[in-house]
């Protein structure tokens, strides 16, 4: 609209200076060389007109001549660049499609076209890593770190492929150094995070999880959690020889995630030893409200170490009380029952769990006041004994397929922090029991309950053989760290030795 306007206003201009020139008439005279021209002022006007028309066209020519080689040079270029990146796109598209030899082709052609440009290197790097060819691609990736344009974007090529051939020591370096030139990337502050968890380095992994809060990489309920994870692992570290700085990291720890139950747990005992009994016990039931959790009625029913069964007992009812009769309140209850010699109060804390199916846990804990009421030899113990052996597992701390009855800040298979979650292990079929014909009786023998101890316990990913700690996981399911306890306080579980009549052998996956 305003094109137009101006050309109206343009078009008027130009007939009110014709007709002011019409009304004011004049000649135009002219002599050059003996020559005398005259004429109007209106047809010297249009003579002046049509000459620089005509000018102008003459130099469009001779600009269009001697430009014409530039010109001709200048489109093969767009050509050849429009070629390039025709093949570029071909070749993501073919990365994306998993087509090694047809991105290995367009990879070939984009560098011939575009020379060594970033999406070039690019694409020639991840057509080599689908083909299987390590070398071009680490080649790449190192042509790209040499560009300062495209030096983070190497360095990430570099660690994923230094992960691949299980070179952590390069993995790190990498992550450092991509951290170090570009503290926002995501993926290096993560891999250093790892790394720093891998090592124990608690306070260097702190330091991290600060950097990428400040920048925005995490949000703050995890930075949260993720902090108070950290500190439990110092406090678990520090328990033994520093108690102080232990509770002292412990209770920051329990301000950022006060359902962390090992914090708890920590926190829990050493109040406990210093005497400070309210406080530790209004911690623990904070985190029982929250995750009922058999460490956690463990510390709390030995708050006070002098108290008598029956005082023991009552705490149990008070756990029980404050989750509404969860099943690890009843078999807590259960086990400081059994301790009180109170059979009947023992069975009414453990009935509701045996409605359907119960668990491995609920199971021995019948055999055990079987055999306490009745003696080792007992058939209702041998049974239930024999039940447990096909039982569902109990819930247990599992972390990327490893099974342990131990909290661990980190994943000993990934490095991830704050790996472990509390639940229950996918449950598979267990071997039939092994029933041998009846004998004599033997003295039972106590097999110790599995580590619930506090704090953070190496676990192997695999080993041979069985392992006491960690067992390592199996096609289907995992396998739970050492033998399923009755409770967290059970000491012992009775078994019948080798040769007793009816023997039943106890698996647990």
């Amino acid at each position: 609209m305003w094109r137009a306007l101006a050309f109206l206003a343009l078009l008027a201009l130009a007939a009110f200076g014709a007709v002011w020139i019409a009304d004011r008439p004049g000649t135009v005279t002219i002599v050059w060389d003996g020559y005398q021209i005259g004429t109007s002022l209106a047809l010297a006007l249009v003579g002046v007109i049509v000459a620089a028309v005509v000018l102008g066209l003459l130099w469009a020519i001779v600009r269009g001549v001697i430009g014409l080689p530039e010109y001709l040079v200048r489109g093969s270029a767009e050509r050849r660049r429009a070629k390039g990146l025709s093949a570029l796109s071909r070749g993501m598209v073919a990365v994306g499609s998993g087509d090694p030899l047809a991105a290995r082709r367009f990879a070939g052609d984009a560098e011939r076209l575009l020379g060594t440009e970033p999406l070039t290197l690019l694409l020639k790097a991840q057509a080599a890593q689908i083909s299987g060819d390590r070398d071009a691609a680490e080649s790449a990736f190192q042509r790209m770190v040499d560009d300062p344009e495209t030096r983070v974007l190497g360095l990430r090529g570099l660690f994923v492929e230094a992960r691949r051939r299980e070179d952590e020591t390069a993995a790190r370096a990498y992550a450092a150094e991509a951290a170090r030139l570009a503290p926002s990337v995501t993926w290096a502050n993560e891999a250093l995070l790892e790394a720093q968890s891998a090592d124990g380095d608690w306070v260097s992994a702190l330091e991290t999880i600060e950097r990428r809060s400040s920048l925005g990489l995490i949000d703050k309920a995890g930075a949260r959690r993720q902090r108070a994870v950290l500190l439990t692992a110092i406090a678990g570290e520090r328990e033994a020889g520093e108690p102080e700085l232990a509770a002292e990291r412990a209770l920051h720890a329990i301000k950022l995630a006060p359902d962390l139950v090992p914090a708890a747990c920590i926190a829990g005992r050493l109040l406990a030893r210093r005497g400070d009994l309210r406080k530790a016990a209004r911690i623990v039931e904070a985190a029982w409200k929250a995750n009922p959790h058999p460490d956690l009625a463990k510390v709390y029913l030995g708050l006070r170490p002098g108290d008598s069964v029956r005082d023991r007992l009552a705490r149990a009812e008070v756990l029980a009380k404050l989750s509404v009769w969860d099943p690890e309140a009843r078999l807590a209850l259960g086990q400081a029952a059994l301790d009180a010699r109170d059979y009947k109060r023992a069975r009414e804390a453990v009935k509701p769990l045996l409605a359907e199916r119960p668990t491995v846990r609920a199971c021995l804990m019948m055999a055990a006041i079987e055999e306490a009421e009745h003696g080792a030899a007992s058939g209702q113990a041998r049974e239930w004994l024999a039940r447990a052996a096909r039982a569902p597992r109990d819930r247990v701390w599992i972390a990327d397929g490893i099974a342990s009855e131990t909290w661990a800040p980190v994943s000993p298979v990934s490095g991830r922090l704050d790996a472990f979650a509390w639940r229950e292990p996918p449950n598979t079929l267990a071997a039939p029991a092994a029933v041998e014909p009846e004998s004599e009786p033997a003295a039972p023998v106590l097999v110790p309950a599995g580590p619930s101890g506090p704090g953070p316990v190496p676990i192997e990913k695999s080993a041979p053989g069985p392992n006491p700690a960690v067992a390592a996981p199996t096609t289907g399911a995992p396998r739970t760290a050492g033998t399923d306890p009755v409770s967290a306080g059970m000491a012992a579980v009775a078994l019948p030795a080798s040769g007793s009549a009816d023997r039943a052998v106890l698996r647990t996956g």
